[in-house]
C-alpha cells in the first residue's frame, strides 16, 4: 500500500455517480505490485448540506468542484488503516473537515492526519456512524437513509470484485478477494475479524434493515441484487 500522500495526488478515477438524492460514489484504481487495485469513494449529504466522505480518494478539479457544489466537506471518515492514504491531503485542502476512525486504528490513522474523533453524531438521524463488532474496533460503516431505501456503506469487510485477468489476478482470486458473489475474503476474516459471533449478529442485524436496497463496498461493484440475503448468507458463512 503506497505511504499517504502530503501533495493533492491524482490517480486514475472515474467520474461521479449520483446513486441518491443524498449519495455520490466514484471509483479509482491504486497502482500495486500485482496491479491496479480498485478503491472506492462514497459521499453523503446531510439534511444541512454538509458533506460525510467516507474512504477520501484524491479527484481532479472538474469532479472536486462537482462535490463542493453538492455540500460543505465536513467530516472526513478513515473506515480502516489501509484507507489512509488520501487523508492528510483532503484535510489540507478542507481544514475544517472533523476526521473519524475507528478506535482501533486510531494510532495507525494519526501518522497519516491528525484524528478528531473515534465515533460520530452527524446531527441526522437518516445517517449513522458505526464501528463494526467482531473487529476489535477496525473498521466503520455507515447506514444512510436515502429517498429510495437504505444504504448500507462497508470498508473491507465485504468485497465483491469479479475475477481479474492475469497473474495478478489469479493471485487475488487463489487469496480468495475475487468471484461471482460478494464475500468475507479469508484474509480478512482471518486478520480483522477477532469476534466471529458478533460479526454474524451485526450482519444479520443489517439484514433485517427495511428496504435495504444496496451494499457500497470499497472493493468491487456495489452490491443491489438482493442484499438483506447477501448478508444472511455472509453471516453463515462466517467460521465457527
Amino acid at each position: 500500500m503506497p505511504k499517504p500522500f502530503k501533495e493533492w495526488t491524482v490517480l486514475p478515477h472515474g467520474k461521479l455517480s449520483r446513486l441518491d438524492d443524498n449519495l455520490l460514489s466514484v471509483t479509482g484504481e491504486l497502482h500495486m505490485p500485482l496491479g491496479d487495485y480498485p478503491r472506492r469513494m462514497t459521499v453523503v449529504r446531510l439534511h444541512d448540506s454538509r458533506l460525510v466522505i467516507y474512504s477520501a480518494i484524491a479527484l481532479d478539479e472538474v469532479e472536486m468542484q462537482a462535490i463542493e457544489a453538492f455540500g460543505d466537506p465536513a467530516y472526513l471518515i478513515v473506515p480502516g488503516d489501509l484507507h489512509r492514504v488520501d487523508a492528510k491531503i483532503w484535510k489540507d485542502r478542507y481544514p475544517n473537515m472533523v476526521v473519524v476512525a475507528p478506535a482501533g486504528i486510531r494510532k495507525r490513522v494519526a501518522e497519516a492526519v491528525p484524528l478528531d474523533q473515534t465515533t460520530a453524531d452527524f446531527g441526522d438521524p437518516r445517517v449513522r456512524f458505526v464501528t463494526v463488532p467482531g473487529t476489535k474496533e477496525h473498521e466503520a460503516a455507515l447506514v444512510v437513509e436515502t429517498a429510495s431505501g437504505t444504504t448500507l456503506v462497508v470498508n473491507d469487510l465485504i468485497w465483491n470484485l469479479d475475477d481479474r485477468a492475469g497473474f495478478g489476478g489469479w493471485v487475488l482470486g487463489a487469496l480468495g478477494f475475487t468471484g461471482r458473489e460478494p464475500r468475507i475474503p479469508p484474509i480478512v476474516e482471518f486478520k480483522a475479524v477477532k469476534d466471529k459471533n458478533a460479526l454474524r449478529a451485526q450482519l444479520e442485524a443489517w439484514a433485517r434493515i427495511d428496504n435495504l436496497n444496496r451494499i457500497i463496498v470499497s472493493h468491487g461493484d456495489i452490491v443491489t441484487r438482493d442484499p438483506s440475503g447477501v448478508l444472511v448468507h455472509l453471516a453463515k458463512d462466517l467460521a465457527a
